[in-house]
Order: C-alpha cells, then sequence, then structure tokens
C-alpha cells in the first residue's frame, strides 16, 4: 500500500513540474511512459527508504524494552 501511495505522490509531483514541455519532439505517449516509469522507480525507493527507517525504529526500541 505504501508503494503505491508513493508512487501517486511521485506521479503528482512529476507532473507539476511540466516536464513535456522537454519532450516537444517525442509523442505524448512516450512522454507520458516516460514520465510514469519515473514516478514508478522515483515513489518506490522513497517508500523503502521510509519503510526500512520505521523498521530500523522498531528495532531501536525493541533493542531498548
Amino acid at each position: 500500500m505504501s508503494h503505491f501511495a508513493f508512487i501517486y505522490l511521485a506521479f503528482w509531483a512529476l507532473r507539476s513540474l511540466r516536464i513535456e514541455n522537454l519532450f516537444k519532439s517525442f509523442k505524448e505517449t512516450q512522454v507520458r511512459l516516460t514520465l510514469m516509469m519515473l514516478a514508478i522507480a522515483l515513489g518506490y525507493t522513497c517508500s523503502n527508504f521510509f519503510l526500512e527507517i520505521i523498521l530500523l525504529c522498531k528495532n531501536i526500541f525493541l533493542t531498548f524494552s
């Protein structure tokens, strides 16, 4: 569930940058596919990072108990 949320947030953030203007010579479907792939890579990476941080904090608190 976390991966989907972060992928959506990454896609939303990338769309606000108006990257489409940099790719004038490419087709719209190619630009959207590139944007979607970037969003998946960025969202998945961010989600893994935050899940790992949560796991590390959980392990630290369990160690001190």
